[in-house]
């Protein structure tokens, strides 16, 4: 018993086990609690949450115009903006940052926050599906989807197979997701691209997904659910998905102008300098690449935002500390959401990277956005 007390999987599927009466199958059950004088049914109300608060009423704003233009099309994504904006301030200028609410030294970030993800590994997919009751599934969804990684894919191997008989560097598509150590966002990415149909076949894949991570837990986690998921042939045989332990501060791992895609989700309010993470990102794209950027960010509505702070303060640790036996990791991923960039002040940080055509489009009344810029062709 202390043997298997130990063991990853037995301590994984213990959380499960203490979870199984909030969570089953792919979406929650609905479950309800009580945010101060509040009660939300998380799960129940999800979605139908999205839909009032961002699946109808859509903007799209254009830079440089003097009266935004105002587009309430389905087809359009929940809320996406394009300007310029003034350079911001430093995100670190001073031997002190921020640890949640916390003023910390710059350099003690950097380990308290190692020390947070290596604590939450074996049960942050869990934790996220309580969290957010599903959400963040549909969120990384819509990631995907914007990402066209399929059609992308497919025109690659394509193009591959037509150059088959050509001298020189064959056609490939290279997509790095940092901060994507249990795999959740990479899992995604090779599906859609059909990797693990192609690695039946021989030879490299001419798409590759490498996870960036800097905990060596979430990445011990993220390459183990990728072997039970997926079987050895995409990580051994094609390199179709790799695993890489690193730095988003300095990806000293990777080369310059290496990938097409580089995306991040929930992991950018975590790196200490969010400034030197995006020249970075900027780095090892290459001109033409794309950058996206899951996150959480500020809520609008004031309402809402009521809401949504109650339950964040009030369920969050909560739950945290009756699944995963850990409160204050949680009211330390709670309290740092509320000290990030909002949706302006990063796009606005994308551009002074060197980023252009800079968007973001919020989801769930602001819960979350997605930002994207590209590099520069020239």
């Amino acid at each position: 018993f202390g043997h298997r007390k130990n063991n990853s999987r037995y301590r994984e599927e213990k959380i499960e086990r203490r979870a199984g009466k909030f969570s089953k199958g792919k979406y929650l059950e609905p479950f309800t609690m009580m945010t101060g004088s509040v009660f939300v049914s998380v799960a129940r109300r999800s979605r139908c949450l999205h839909r009032l608060l961002s699946s109808d009423l859509r903007f799209s704003i254009s830079s440089g115009s003097d009266e935004s233009k105002r587009n309430f099309s389905s087809s359009a994504r929940p809320f996406s903006s394009q300007t310029i904006h003034n350079k911001p301030e430093a995100y670190v200028s001073g031997p002190q940052t921020h640890f949640g609410f916390e003023d910390v030294d710059v350099k003690e970030k950097e380990k308290r926050v190692r020390e947070v993800f290596a604590s939450v590994a074996d049960s942050y997919d869990v934790m996220n599906d309580l969290m957010s009751g599903g959400l963040h599934r549909y969120w990384k969804d819509e990631l995907l989807s914007m990402t066209s990684l399929a059609s992308l894919a497919k025109f690659t191997r394509q193009k591959a197979a037509s150059e088959s008989s050509h001298d020189g560097p064959k056609p490939n598509l290279a997509v790095l997701d940092v901060a994507g150590g249990t795999g959740d966002v990479a899992f995604r990415f090779i599906e859609a691209a059909e990797c693990v149909e192609r690695a039946k076949s021989s030879g490299k894949d001419e798409v590759s997904v490498t996870v960036c991570d800097i905990n060596p837990d979430m990445l011990r986690v993220g390459e183990q659910r990728a072997r039970d998921r997926f079987g050895s042939r995409v990580l051994d045989d094609s390199g179709a998905l790799t695993f890489v332990e690193g730095n988003a501060q300095d990806l000293c791992n990777f080369e310059d102008n290496s990938f097409d895609l580089y995306t991040i989700a929930f992991g950018l309010r975590n790196v200490t300098d969010v400034d030197a993470a995006l020249r970075e990102a900027h780095r090892v794209l290459k001109p033409g690449g794309r950058y996206l950027c899951l996150e959480f960010s500020q809520v609008e509505n004031p309402l809402f935002r009521s809401i949504y702070d109650s339950y964040s303060f009030h369920v969050i640790p909560t739950i945290g500390e009756m699944v995963a036996g850990d409160r204050a990791s949680y009211q330390y991923l709670v309290e740092s959401i509320r000290k990030f960039s909002d949706q302006k002040e990063l796009m606005a940080r994308l551009e002074a990277a060197g980023f252009e055509s800079v968007t973001h489009t919020n989801f769930t009344g602001g819960i979350v956005a997605v930002h994207e810029g590209w590099k520069s062709v020239e």
